[in-house]
């Protein structure tokens, strides 16, 4: 059967520092593209740090027509895997919890977050699942706190899918975290028992005033078994080699 390389980045959590993270992008993409991956996932927020306060990330947030934007774009690799990075976007006064996906330097579409969590009431939820192709693999869009809701896989899903990929960011306090660090996978797990989906999750990694992320980034399969993780708690870059016809009907639990 033949397969695609998939590949997620387990990244540093930094915040309001675009160049560093344009670096780390840059060094990941480089990694990613000698891996041979068709795909990279980095984690939500990550172009300017995940931001619940939506004040707070209202002066980086992106019109993604903007000037500012293709400027950004024009900074990105040529050549090499599609990417999906997070970011904030600002659509008029409205703001978004958003991850874009590009492949050389062009926006290929976006993916506004559609479940938000209480803190963040000032960004407004995205209301349409997209779906997009690489490589022959159909893959779409959930970020973090999504893969709570059944439904949102499901739409995924139901567009034909095959890959359901979430940029995470869990960087929590550390009494949540340590809660929290073996659970999250079980709860996408039971997104793609029920969806018949694979996953695709990257998250942060480190500590940062009383809060820590652990991960995890990983790859499971339709049957809720994980079958690719990084390491808790250290930078990394995750491949994985995808069944590019995985199926889609609902697994048996």
């Amino acid at each position: 059967m033949r397969t695609v390389r998939i590949a997620a980045a387990q990244t540093p959590d930094i915040r309001g520092d675009v160049e560093a993270a344009l670096a780390c992008l840059s060094d990941f993409h480089e990694r990613a593209k000698a891996a041979g991956a068709a795909l990279l996932c980095f984690p939500e927020g990550f172009l300017h740090g995940y931001e619940t306060d939506a004040e707070a990330a209202r002066p980086w947030a992106l019109d993604l027509g903007s000037p500012a934007f293709a400027a950004l774009l024009a900074r990105l690799p040529a050549r090499g895997p599609m990417l999906v990075f997070g970011l904030a976007e600002a659509d008029g006064e409205r703001l978004f919890n958003t991850a874009v996906v590009v492949q050389d330097r062009a926006l290929v579409g976006r993916y506004r977050k559609a479940h938000l969590l209480g803190a963040e009431r000032g960004f407004a939820p995205g209301t349409e699942p997209a779906v997009f192709g690489v490589d022959g693999l159909r893959f779409g869009l959930n970020i973090c706190f999504d893969t709570n809701f059944p439904q949102a896989a499901r739409q995924v899903a139901d567009l034909g899918a095959s890959l359901l990929v979430c940029p995470a960011n869990n960087m929590l306090p550390r009494a949540v975290a340590e809660t929290w660090k073996d659970a999250h996978n079980a709860v996408r797990a039971e997104r793609c028992r029920e969806a018949g989906l694979w996953a695709l999750s990257a998250d942060v990694t480190g500590e940062r005033h009383g809060r820590v992320g652990w991960g995890p980034t990983a790859v499971i399969d339709p049957a809720g078994q994980v079958r690719a993780q990084l390491p808790l708690g250290a930078p990394g870059l995750l491949a994985f080699d995808l069944p590019a016809a995985a199926p889609l009907q609902i697994a048996k639990a």
